[in-house]
């Protein structure tokens, strides 16, 4: 398999699939637009030539007769339904696991799943969709009333024996046999304990005695042999592939390559041709008498082109952020059909620039919080329909930009959130006492449901209520120097706003310093400064606080921190730093503060990777290097 061919498909089939997610889904609004019927066609028609030629017979095999349904469909032989649609999509993931594979460095592939392909051969043959509908129909398990054996404690214990005996009665009263009639009933080897443990010989000869009771055929060292003598048979040797491993480096080529338009590149060249002659003015200027005028111009050119420069490269960088959103229509389709429910999605600001790496880091956060109104915030059909609204909800996900950040929002127009069932729950969880709940105004409690092991579920299922999700979408956009905001309103729906910057390798920071040593401060965490003020402290079990407009932060000293041993009781000149954490705020006490400065994140050696508290190092303006604080991870290794 050509590796270099391998890649340009790679980078063509993961476009397709994500229009195809996207498509698939609006087909099942608009089975008759024969402009997307034919496109989606033509999708899985380009995916099965590349595949063809590089001989990935298994995707052949699935795009061929996902490509066959949708010839019937074309002619109008047989509609888009639900059910086809179920089945169809249950092909695409197929066709995008083995994508994901070939990226993975995977070049041997397991067969199609059978049953897949003959519910896609019925439906071209107009054949009813039976196991599509069984396999989306909800089993009812009918309830029977069990009784425990004589001598049985029914608040205490029950032991195997015992649980065993409930399940045959169970399966007795339903009518179902506790084991199947054709299983033969084996017998262990003289000797074995049935009660102690079985070892891989035994297990062995146990499998070739029920094979052998079953019919299957045997050769003669394939006969059981449970004596404890037998010797493990060696293993087998493991297979290689045929194809030689594909360097780590060439694995994720999907995801390390950016499609740049070329007028990009052409302003960039540009630049770099105005940066050659500001080079050559700046040497002219040093092999002869210049006047301070001549350089301090030349300088002022530099720095003109470098920023245009440093623009036009982040440029290259962006990518739209339909790459998620793309992503949402069939998670929203599919989560809303397993529950029941009616949702239409609205996706705004496709178009969004966004820095790719950005993009990546979003997705998982952005799909939890869609997730989550789907199941906690839009109601059922029937419980909107008694509130007065449409039974179908609405769910929009927004993107813009805001000068250097960009603010994504989701919105539902659900049940809403009860600030003051949110105060009860996090004194039942015993995360504050009654009086700390009440001093939360609502914004504050509406944030409660970020915090670790606050659910309001009252069952934990597959889609949530372990209060764990909303913790990690926190972290994650803490890590991002992002911010979250809540806005929810009983019976009328939840917005949550979250804004990012528009890049995360060149940082805005508020440079701050102990004796010789820098530090930047993200600026998007910074919300003010004034002068350290000891009679405006207090300590309360042990952790000093400042007063600020009535409100108490604990204070943190970093000097305490970051110069282990240095310790300063007079604190002239100090500054406090106010920054915002999460929902959090604290306040950090520096010697200094030299002002806002642009840093380009450079990420720490190997050795320092792990070190909570430092997201990178930079060299500052005056040549020196300045450690760049990650806030979270400050706090949260000296707290």
């Amino acid at each position: 398999m050509d590796e270099e061919i391998l890649q340009d498909f790679l980078v063509e089939a993961t476009e397709l699939l994500d229009q195809l997610n996207e498509q698939l889904v609006d087909l099942e609004n608009s089975p008759d637009d024969s402009n997307l019927l034919n496109t989606i066609f033509r999708g899985f028609h380009t995916v099965k030539g590349g595949a063809g030629f590089l001989g990935v017979s298994s995707l052949v095999q699935v795009c061929h007769r996902a490509e066959n349904v949708f010839d019937k469909i074309r002619n109008q032989e047989v509609a888009y339904d639900a059910d086809v649609a179920d089945v169809i999509l249950r092909a695409f993931d197929q066709i995008s696991r083995i994508i994901g594979e070939l990226s993975d460095g995977v070049r041997e592939f397991d067969d199609i799943d059978p049953v897949l392909l003959d519910e896609l051969d019925a439906i071209v043959k107009g054949e009813v969709q039976e196991a599509a509908q069984t396999s989306s129909a909800i089993t009812v398990i009918p309830e029977v009333s069990l009784s425990l054996p004589d001598g049985v404690d029914p608040d205490g214990e029950i032991s195997d024996d015992e649980f065993e005996a409930l399940l045959n009665q169970r399966d007795q009263l339903l009518g179902e046999p506790s084991q199947p009639a054709n299983e033969p009933k084996l017998q262990l080897p003289e000797g074995v304990d049935p009660d102690g443990e079985i070892s891989d010989d035994e297990f062995e000869a146990l499998l070739s005695q029920r094979d052998l009771l079953l019919g299957a055929e045997h050769k003669p060292q394939d006969l059981p042999q449970a004596s404890p003598a037998v010797k493990p048979k060696p293993k087998a040797p493991i297979k290689k592939s045929a194809e030689p491993s594909v360097p780590a480096a060439s694995k994720a080529a999907g995801e390390s390559t950016v499609r740049v338009d070329t007028r990009h590149l052409d302003a960039i060249m540009n630049l770099v041709g105005e940066l050659v002659l500001v080079r050559n003015r700046l040497l002219t200027l040093r092999s002869a008498e210049a006047s301070l005028e001549d350089i301090s111009n030349a300088v002022g050119n530099l720095d003109h082109v470098t920023t245009d420069l440093q623009a036009s490269v982040m440029k290259t960088r962006m990518q739209p952020v339909k790459k998620v959103f793309g992503r949402f229509p069939r998670v929203v389709r599919d989560l809303a059909r397993k529950l029941g429910k009616d949702i239409d999605l609205e996706l705004v600001g496709e178009e969004t620039d966004l820095d790719k790496g950005l993009v990546e880091a979003l997705a998982d956060p952005l799909v939890h919080l869609v997730r989550n109104s789907v199941d906690h915030g839009i109601e059922m059909p029937d419980v909107r329909e008694d509130a007065g609204k449409s039974k179908t909800g609405r769910i929009v996900l927004a993107a813009e930009q805001e000068g250097d950040h960009i603010l994504l929002s989701i919105t539902d127009d659900g049940k809403g959130m009860d600030p003051d069932m949110l105060r009860r729950k996090a004194v039942e969880k015993g995360m504050m006492d009654e009086a700390s709940a009440n001093q939360l105004d609502d914004k504050q409690a509406f944030m409660l449901i970020m915090s670790a092991g606050f659910s309001l579920a009252k069952q934990v299922s597959d889609l949530s209520g372990r209060g764990v999700g909303m913790d990690v979408v926190k972290n994650m956009i803490t890590k991002l120097n992002g911010s979250i905001d809540i806005d929810s309103a009983v019976g009328e729906g939840t917005r949550i706003k979250i804004r990012v910057p528009l890049t995360l390798a060149i940082l805005p920071t508020l440079m701050v310093s102990f004796g010789h040593d820098s530090y930047a401060i993200p600026l998007t965490s910074v919300q003010e400064i004034f002068d350290y003020d000891a009679n405006k402290t207090n300590t309360i079990d042990g952790q000093t606080m400042v007063r600020l407009r009535k409100k108490s932060l604990p204070l943190f000293f970093l000097a305490e921190w970051l110069r282990p041993g240095h310790f300063d009781d007079q604190r002239k000149g100090d500054k406090i730093v106010i920054v915002s954490i999460g929902n959090q705020r604290v306040g950090l006490v520096v010697e200094q503060v030299n002002g806002q400065e642009e840093v380009v994140i450079k990420p720490l050696g190997v050795m320092l990777q792990n070190i909570k508290g430092y997201a990178g190092a930079t060299i500052t303006g005056n040549g020196n290097i300045a450690l760049i604080l990650d806030l979270p991870g400050l706090i949260e290794r000296f707290k």
